[in-house]
């Protein structure tokens, strides 16, 4: 088995970080550069910073917060929200930046996942894909998960792939913040008909839970935000936990 990552998630909103369940009734959970440097000194495998509400505004991500969290943590950062251009990835990996997510411009626009991936390697391109569980199909909706398409979760990820994406961020918008469990099953699907790694994301709420998307779901990452932000559970006594179940993670 190779090394599992857990990766904490800063969603942004107004510079503040922000938690909500099923992608509403938002509250603050805290300074993203605060957080940002607790996690990095906890052990946290990367760090992912989602600007919510820059595709929604119509505007780009927030830059300077991504440089000073970028410049107060040592571990791999992946930024997204509001990205659109090949010039919006280079401004956000000058800012400090190791990855970049795009979703909804990638939707829109396929071929962006092509022309990020041929410029600047697809181990920086990170693919978020946000879905809900309607009558047994699972759809790709956008826009913060406000506007629903038609489009299906596993065609779009094996399209994704396909145009050069080097990891997939899957977040079911069912079992988003309801700590309930990660969409196990649909994860494992994933992993059957993609070669690309899968971070699981939306539903962590217990040590089980990371065990559990490792094991049956078959993520390689799981990624996961009040969990961590509202001290439920710590990093390091999760990943001992892990290695106590046979889970192998960086210490």
């Amino acid at each position: 088995m190779l090394t599992k990552r857990i990766i904490p998630c800063l969603d942004i909103k107004n510079g503040r970080t922000v938690k909500g369940v099923n992608f509403v009734n938002l509250i603050d959970a805290g300074d993203p550069v605060e957080l940002a440097q607790r996690y990095a000194e906890n052990l946290a495998d990367e760090l992912v910073f989602l600007d919510i509400t820059a595709t929604e505004e119509k505007r780009k991500t927030l830059i300077d917060l991504v440089h000073r969290v970028g410049k107060a943590i040592n571990i791999p950062f992946t930024v997204g929200g509001g990205v659109s251009s090949v010039e919006d990835v280079s401004a956000i990996l000058k800012a400090g930046a190791d990855k970049v997510a795009i979703n909804s411009a990638a939707v829109k626009n396929p071929d962006l996942i092509n022309k990020l991936s041929a410029k600047f390697g697809n181990q920086c391109i990170v693919v978020a894909i946000d879905a809900k569980r309607i009558d047994d199909n699972w759809k790709v909706h956008l826009v913060g998960g406000k506007v629903p398409t038609d489009l299906d979760l596993f065609e779009w990820a094996r399209e994704v792939e396909f145009r050069g994406a080097g990891e997939i961020l899957f977040t079911s918008m069912n079992h988003d913040g309801t700590k309930n469990g990660f969409a196990n099953q649909t994860l494992k699907k994933l992993n059957q008909i993609l070669n690309i790694p899968v971070i699981a994301s939306g539903g962590a709420g217990s040590i089980k839970h990371f065990e559990d998307t490792f094991t049956s779901g078959k993520a390689d990452a799981a990624l996961a935000a009040s969990v961590f932000h509202f001290g439920e559970i710590s990093i390091q006594t999760l990943k001992q936990e892990l290695i106590n179940r046979k889970i192998k993670v960086r210490l």
